[in-house]
């Protein structure tokens, strides 16, 4: 757990250091944009901990800035944790939540996938990811599955669209073993998985996939999502309240725990 906690906080260790020595040179991001090729912005990005510099970044603002290796040592953690910077939020809350309810719309759930998958995920990646980079992150992904196990074990639970369930990442290899770990997760006491009809005249989930979290006391809940133009986190009501009211709606309008287990069976023999 210590080093978990320690991957989750380098991208943002490594931006407060690198603002540090950015101040301390009276350069502004502006100005180390330009010496590096980034825009303000991308500069302003790393130093919250929103993105992960590349390794020719690193190496130059630490020669830069005259840091003697401080950056590089830090960067070592950010590239080896797997984790994308603006992900490290949301995996601190999921890894101690009490309650994981998630609905997808477009792939299997990274809970919920293999790591034959999960790489055929990240290679989709636009702009493409370094093979490296992919490892780390297809290692990160599946180790975040332990938090089934986890004791006290949280109540996790899944609505995903048929869709998740025949699109062909990786091919109809890939796909297959996943449904059949799927098939294997849906058994674990603490873990519900239910699959939409595709034919359902009312939908509650029209905008989009989500993620309903409840802290380990219960008395916190949190709605992550994820879009082209963002991630946020909602916290305050009405706004996760609804969100709760949507999910419910689409656990009812969705199939039966045992006539989801029965679909993925099908469309596993069916590939």
């Amino acid at each position: 757990m210590n080093n978990e906690k320690k991957d989750l906080g380098a991208a943002k260790a490594f931006g407060a250091l690198l603002r540090f020595y950015r101040e301390r040179a009276g350069m502004s991001q502006e100005v180390l944009g330009r010496k590096t090729g980034y825009s303000k912005s991308n500069i302003a990005m790393i130093e919250r901990g929103l993105r992960r510099p590349k390794q020719v970044f690193v190496e130059f603002v630490d020669e830069l800035f005259g840091a003697q290796g401080a950056l590089l040592k830090l960067a070592e953690d950010v590239m080896a944790s797997g984790i994308a910077a603006w992900f490290e939020d949301y995996l601190a809350e999921e890894a101690k939540a009490a309650g994981i309810h998630w609905y997808e719309t477009h792939l299997i759930p990274g809970l919920l996938q293999t790591p034959e998958y999960a790489e055929a995920v990240f290679r989709c990646a636009v702009p493409p990811m370094e093979d490296e980079v992919i490892e780390a992150s297809v290692t990160a992904r599946i180790k975040r599955q332990e938090v089934f196990f986890r004791k006290p074990p949280p109540l996790v639970t899944f609505v995903l669209e048929k869709a998740t369930l025949t699109r062909p990442i990786g091919g109809p290899d890939v796909l297959r073993k996943n449904l059949l770990y799927m098939r294997e997760c849906a058994d674990l006491r603490n873990v519900t998985i239910q699959v939409m009809p595709e034919d359902c005249w009312t939908h509650a989930g029209l905008n989009g996939p989500f993620i309903l979290l409840e802290t380990e006391d219960r008395r916190n809940q949190l709605v992550y999502v994820e879009g082209q133009g963002g991630r946020y986190f909602l916290s305050e009501q009405p706004d996760v309240g609804d969100c709760f009211a949507r999910y419910s709606a689409l656990r009812a309008q969705a199939h039966t725990p045992e006539n989801s287990a029965r679909l993925i069976e099908q469309v596993a023999r069916e590939l």
